[in-house]
């Protein structure tokens, strides 16, 4: 099987397309700052996995690594190319725009695929990530406070982020995602408002932080909140987020003009 970055897809991602659906409105934030089609008519997409955010209203070229992945792909988008980040089988300046959706924090060489991605890339390049300085602001850090330190470790920040992209860009900005209260894609965060749904070890499969903390944590986990929602404890501490429309979490894009 193939073993690529820092979480073996292979073996996690068999229901990643039915857990992690793209979010509407996430994606019009993104197809944003792509641009639109008519300057940016092409794109690579590096992670692609089962085609997450990639528009459908341009030329794209997707990158995974995965069998398994690339298999989830619906048959309407185009079949991903098997390759990595760091080593991207194109030549200088062939794409127009490029995106990297939740990807990151998987590639060994954050400084290579970067550089690799500004090589290929005329135009902007666009990262989801997640901000680690900003995890304090969901209530699941209270019950699992390994999982800062997990996706800490993987993921930087997003100053380490800047630094990173400084050499083969003009500006780099940031933008603040909003999570709606019903969002479609199984992320962590997207269960602010809905904690019973963290309570299945299924929707947990598909978020690859609860593989770096230690065993025994997230037993210990998902005992603890099935317990404070039955007892209504989970309610009088955090029943604020069941009614919060959206939620300024730590998700993020981060956006590299040339």
């Amino acid at each position: 099987m193939t073993t690529i970055g820092d979480v073996n897809y292979d073996a996690l991602g068999h229901d990643y397309s039915n857990l992690r659906k793209p979010d509407p409105r996430i994606a019009a934030q993104i197809h944003a700052a792509l641009g639109p089609p008519t300057t940016s008519r092409t794109l690579i997409n590096v992670g692609a996995g089962a085609g997450s955010y990639e528009p459908t209203d341009r030329y794209v070229v997707p990158i995974e690594p995965f069998a398994t992945m690339r298999a989830q792909r619906p048959k309407h988008l185009a079949p991903a190319v098997r390759a990595t980040a760091e080593n991207l089988p194109f030549d200088d300046n062939s794409f127009d725009a490029a995106l990297a959706s939740l990807t990151i924090h998987q590639w060994p060489d954050k400084a290579k695929g970067l550089a690799e991605l500004r090589r290929v890339t005329r135009g902007p390049i666009v990262i989801m990530t997640f901000d680690v300085d900003e995890f304090h602001r969901f209530w699941l850090m209270d019950y699992a406070p390994e999982l800062d330190a997990g996706d800490r470790a993987r993921m930087g920040t997003i100053a380490e982020l800047r630094t990173l992209l400084a050499p083969h860009t003009s500006r780099v900005r940031v933008e603040e995602v909003s999570i709606p209260i019903d969002c479609t894609d199984g992320f962590t965060e997207a269960y602010y408002a809905r904690p019973e749904r963290l309570t299945d070890p299924r929707v947990r499969a598909a978020q690859s932080v609860w593989k770096f903390i230690a065993p025994g944590v997230e037993a210990r986990f998902e005992h603890q909140l099935k317990a404070d929602l039955a007892s209504g404890a989970w309610d009088q501490k955090y029943a604020h987020f069941r009614t919060m429309p959206t939620f300024q979490g730590a998700l993020r894009l981060v956006i590299a003009e040339h």
